[in-house]
């Protein structure tokens, strides 16, 4: 199955690009293509029309862990989204090579990987485990941009 076939097989929509409150541009390359490896933007929990997505806050106060997770499952369907656009096909990646994930920790909040499991998780069931399995990072931070739980930039192998 391609990706596609898998993605649809599982009930799951890419969104369109990242749409902020008000339409404020944001000068920035969600992708930038460079010698076989693209590099992801940070990306953000989306709805299917690219909209910012529920629920905001810090993991561990407002948002629940399993929020969290759920958070970032959405944040690796936009950059699904992100990759299409840019590479025309998702078959045309190669690997995941690492991912960066950031959480909107609350204070004492220590569960961050079980966070970021939720776009692994999702990353590794689309494309197995050699393609799919990436190094990562899971970090708190006290702020994050718009107020989302979650947000997590990456690195993958890309074919010509």
């Amino acid at each position: 199955m391609t990706i596609k076939e898998k993605l649809s097989a599982l009930g799951l929509v890419l969104p369109g690009p990242f749409r902020t409150a008000g339409g404020a541009p944001l000068p920035l390359t969600w992708v930038r293509v460079r010698d076989g490896v693209a590099f992801l933007s940070g990306h953000v929990p989306q709805n299917a029309d690219g909209t910012l997505a529920q629920p905001l806050g810090k993991v561990g106060a407002a948002v629940t862990a399993e929020q969290g997770a759920h958070a970032a499952r959405q944040v690796a369907l936009g950059m699904l989204g992100s990759l299409e656009r840019a590479l025309g096909d998702l078959e045309r990646v190669a690997a995941w090579r690492r991912i960066f994930g950031m959480v909107n920790a609350a204070p004492g909040f220590t569960q961050l990987p079980s966070v970021i499991n939720g776009f692994s998780e999702l990353i590794l069931e689309l494309y197995g485990p050699e393609r799919g399995a990436h190094a990562r990072s899971a970090v708190g931070l006290a702020e994050l941009p718009f107020g989302v739980p979650v947000e997590i930039e990456g690195e993958i192998e890309i074919r010509p």
